[in-house]
């Protein structure tokens, strides 16, 4: 645009010198002097916001060098915002009709001070009529009595912000008004200085000094660019209040209370208020706001996929693949050589020299030997996350998790969420927004049904900063706590709301304390870096915690103890310095599709009667075990991805009841499942971890036992034995299962496969251990191993292509009964001195060794098995001595006597038979209550994979 020759830049110069009336007479011209205005923001516009009394930085005071999108638009907001007081001014009009006729009178202006028309506040109030407005000038005020406000009229200090200090204790009894650019300080007589039970109050731009500020609905108050200096402000059953841009410091108690359920009864300004409240900028999150994590585990329920193979014996051939090659004539059986499994990974032959003194055949391979087939099926393991974690871990390499678990932003999950959007939506009680709270007790109170949401807050350095209680509700939108002394947010006594978007970190106590009967939503939170856990359920507390983000937290990033029973569900969890998620205490909690990865200790912990249902959640890369269960534990672990922790992937104490099933358990460092005895003396943690953690808000112990609830969950129903079943364990680098202890333990259905060394060693049993329909195959060691006095019973597994033998005990009670031992690289079975043993209906092949040896003066009955051979310089069965106590009854021996022979598994088809033995885990009964016990459990691990010790897991 350009008038009279003059280009826009020297328009903008010229129009930088009009105040704010000639503005909007300019802005009405035409489109063209419309846009010119606009373009002003960052001029003229930003001169009149930072220049007018009644405002400060519209980003005061949590980001004051930040500058607004819009300098215009906040001056905009804040105009009409201190205008609100007015909005009923016809109201007040004895009728609406005669106001027509009448001319409008003008409001007065009644200065106050030395020099001045009133010597006192007092005095002008007396002679004031409607919507009046007084100018106290600097100095101080006292007012020896109580000030009592009749008519609506607006006080307001001249000059800059602390000239004008009024102490005075008012009371407001007309329907609205105004103070403005005032230092309020209590009268000598009444610590309150202001306080209305039915009319509107608005505040803008002054400071409260140690006293108190109380609204009682149906009042409403609008609070804006105030700073309160050890003041608190009481709401009780308001309908609405708005305090806003303000600055609470130093409260020796709570800064703001919200007492009682919003008051029905509703003023003139409530209407206004919430039109104001809903015109301005929302702190709800867009689309590019930050990302949690929401996953989508559906894969990792496939069903279970067998792998069929023929395997073909010639020569030396591999026994676990048919496409690997002859070697060369010359070459010795004894020597190592790279093989082919049938995973596809290539390993060095290790025969099990421990494993009762398998000795290579020095003799050489016949390429003419005879050749002959059997054909039978393998289970290997199930597919999981969409085959992004059937790999092994890379060393060295950052953790990538695939793309499916790419977390929800919180506009996702409130789309989602009907309900969560209409809490997030929703203005009732108190709206507190961008204000700041620090250096104090605490920070905000709502108790006794009371309703506060609160946008966009930072609080600081006080003892907590919400307290919600006794049935109220709190909406609490990216607030950003830290540094409290105590618990960020503490919710007891049926308290609830929802908990979205806010950054919760370095805080000495829990970020979020939830307890008796408390239900809140948690839902995609940052709380990180916290001196003991990021949230605390117990006493019976409930809550949604969902897709958050707990990361870096001194101990369990969720604790639940005491009866406390949460919903868990999309979080990540990871770099804890303890447990990613603990359970003791009696503690519950359904606990579903969540990422716990890198945590010190155990990526869940259960201990001390703690009864959770853990289920499709992805345990990784932990620097000890993926799951603990601990003394008295208990607790559903279903269909759960336990992947590359440095531990084991579940570690269970023998005095724990566990129900583990359909879990996919892979490349950890040590054992896949390991069960073991309790050690005695085991001691304390070092500095202090094992302590009990003080869970009381006073500091003193509460009994929460004393609120016991009824079991009454189906999914928690007591068994009497730990069980493991339809799990994939795999890749492991020790044993697959390893059991040392002295009670009873189930293992079912399971697929151990490929594991660092034997599939499943029984170390210590003096309980029955049923090992029964599981598929254990190509681990490095043998299949099986049974070490002395142990009772266990291996019925209906398929043990097949282990490169030891396929059971190797030495138990003094093992049943062996209905197996398929085929294709293991040492014997089929060999029984050791001293060893008892039933060996019945069992199909045994090797390729190498003998299909059953018995070494020594071991007891031992085989009957009624089918026994393949293997090479034509081996025979069947082997007996080192003259054994009278082993007999032989009713068995079939199978020799080829031709080439290119076929046998195949029928009658019955190969084991296990899953299809008939595979209990699905919902159906099951799965009594759990999970634990919390500071001790520590050290164990011997046997084997050349890993050190002598088990790695300690704790909650601390």
């Amino acid at each position: 645009m350009e008038a009279g020759g003059l280009p826009l830049e020297l328009w903008r110069m010229i129009l930088a010198y009009l105040h704010l009336p000639d503005l909007g007479r300019c802005s009405l011209v035409c489109r063209a002097w419309y846009d010119l205005i606009l373009s002003l923001d960052s001029t003229r516009w930003r001169q009149l916001c930072l220049g007018c009394t009644e405002c400060r930085h519209p980003n005061w005071p949590n980001q004051p060098d930040v500058e607004p999108e819009s300098w215009r638009e906040a001056f905009k907001q804040h105009y009409l915002a201190s205008k609100t007081w007015t909005k009923n001014a016809l109201d007040l009009e004895s009728s609406v009709c005669f106001s027509l006729f009448r001319r409008r009178r003008e409001r007065r202006t009644l200065s106050v001070g030395p020099g001045h028309e009133f010597d006192s506040l007092g005095s002008a109030l007396a002679m004031a009529s409607l919507y009046d407005r007084i100018v106290l000038f600097p100095g101080v005020y006292e007012e020896q009595g109580e000030i009592i406000l009749k008519v609506p009229v607006e006080i307001v200090g001249h000059g800059k912000l602390g000239e004008v200090a009024l102490l005075a204790s008012i009371d407001q009894h007309c329907s609205t008004t105004r103070l403005c650019n005032l230092v309020f300080m209590p009268a000598w007589f009444s610590p309150f200085m202001f306080k209305t039970t039915s009319g509107h109050v608005q505040f803008d731009n002054c400071n409260f000094e140690n006293g108190h500020i109380q609204v009682h609905g149906p009042g409403t108050c609008q609070v804006k660019f105030c700073t309160f200096k050890n003041t608190h402000v009481f709401l009780h059953n308001v309908p609405l209040c708005v305090l806003e841009n303000c600055e609470f410091v130093g409260s020796e108690n709570n800064s703001v209370t919200v007492e009682g359920h919003p008051s029905a009864d509703k003023n003139w300004a409530y209407k206004y208020l919430l039109g104001l409240i809903k015109s301005s900028p929302s702190v709800l999150p867009t689309e590019d706001s930050d990302s949690l994590m929401s996953l989508d585990l559906e894969s990792r329920d496939q069903a279970w996929s067998p792998r069929t193979c023929d395997i073909v014996i010639e020569g030396s051939q591999s026994p676990t693949s048919p496409a690997s090659t002859s070697p060369k004539p010359g070459s010795k059986a004894g020597s190592q050589e790279a093989e082919v499994g049938s995973d596809g990974e290539r390993v060095a032959q290790t025969p099990d020299s421990s494993d009762g003194g398998l000795s290579p055949s020095g003799e050489d391979e016949d390429e003419d030997q005879l050749t002959y087939r059997l054909s039978y099926q393998v289970q290997g393991p199930r597919p999981v996350l969409g085959g992004s974690f059937l790999g092994p871990p890379l060393p060295g390499a950052s953790i990538q998790l695939p793309s499916c678990l790419v977390l929800n932003s919180l506009q996702q999950e409130l789309q989602k969420d009907k309900e969560a959007m209409a809490l997030a939506s929703s203005v009732q009680g108190c709206l507190i927004r961008k204000c700041l709270f620090r250096d104090g007790k605490g920070g905000v109170f709502v108790c006794s049904y009371g309703r506060a949401k609160m946008e966009g807050n930072i609080f600081r350095n006080l003892t907590y900063a919400v307290r919600c209680i006794h049935n109220s509700k709190i909406v609490m939108l990216r607030n950003d706590i830290h540094r409290c002394r105590a618990s960020g947010i503490f919710l007891r006594l049926e308290g609830g709301g929802l908990i979205a978007g806010n950054n919760i970190y370095h805080n000495a106590e829990a970020g979020v304390d939830i307890r008796k009967k408390s239900n809140p939503l948690i839902l995609c939170n940052q709380i990180h870096h916290g001196l003991r856990s990021g949230i605390v359920v117990l006493g019976n507390g409930k809550g949604v915690i969902r897709n958050n983000q707990i990361f870096s937290n001194k101990e369990a990033g969720i604790y639940i103890l005491y009866h406390g029973n949460p919903v868990v569900s999309g979080n990540h969890i990871f770099k804890g310095r303890a447990a990613g998620i603990a359970v003791n205490e009696n503690g519950k909690g359904l606990i579903t599709e969540n990422v716990i990865r890198e945590n010190q200790w155990g990526g869940v912990d259960i201990r001390r009667g703690g009864v959770p249902v853990l289920r499709s959640n992805l345990i990784c890369f932990g620097y000890s075990d993926g799951v603990v269960v601990g003394d008295e534990g208990k607790g559903l672990i279903e269909g759960n991805t336990i992947y590359a922790n440095k531990g084991c992937g579940v570690w269970m104490m023998s005095s724990s009841l566990p129900h583990v099933t359909s879990n996919h358990v892979s490349y950890n460092g040590l054992y896949g499942v390991a069960v073991f005895s309790q050690k005695e003396g085991s001691g304390e943690f070092p500095g202090g971890h094992g302590a009990q953690e003080n869970f009381s808000e006073d500091g003193d112990a509460i009994l929460w036992e004393t609120e016991l609830e009824k079991d009454d969950d189906p999914l928690r129903r007591p068994i009497a034995i730990a069980l493991v079943e339809s799990n994939s364990i795999n890749h492991n680098g020790a044993s697959g299962l390893y059991v040392q202890s002295s009670e009873a333990l189930h293992v079912l259905t399971n697929v151990i496969h490929a594991n660092g060394d034997r599939g499943i060693t029984v170390a210590q049993s003096s309980q029955l251990t049923r090992v029964a329909s599981n598929s254990i195959s190509c681990n490095r060691q043998s299949g099986v191993k049974v070490e002395a006095q142990c009772k266990v019973e291996l019925r209906g597994n398929g043990i097949y292509d282990n490169r030891g033998h396929g059971i190797i005990t030495k138990g003094d009670s093992t049943v062996v009964i209905e197996n398929d031992i085929i294709g293991n690289r040492g014997s089929g079975l060999q029984l050791l001195p001293r060893s008892d043993t039933k060996v019945i209906k069992n199909r045994i092949h090797s390729f190498r060794a003998y299909g059953i040896a018995v070494r020594g003066r071991a007891k031992a009955l085989v009957q009624e098995n089918i026994i393949f051979q293997g090479k034509t310089s081996k025979t069947i069965f082997q007996q080192i001595s003259n054994n009278r106590e082993c007999i032989m009854q009713n068995n079939k021996f199978l020799v080829f006597k031709k080439k290119s022979d076929t046998w195949r598994l029928v009658n019955p088809p190969a084991r296990p038979h899953l299809e008939s033995s595979l209990r699905g885990p919902s159906t099951a009964h799965s009594g759990q209550k999970v634990t919390a016990m500071a001790t520590r459990i050290t164990a011997r691990v046997e084997g050349g994979y890993h050190s002598n010790r088990s790695v300690f897991c704790t909650i601390l």
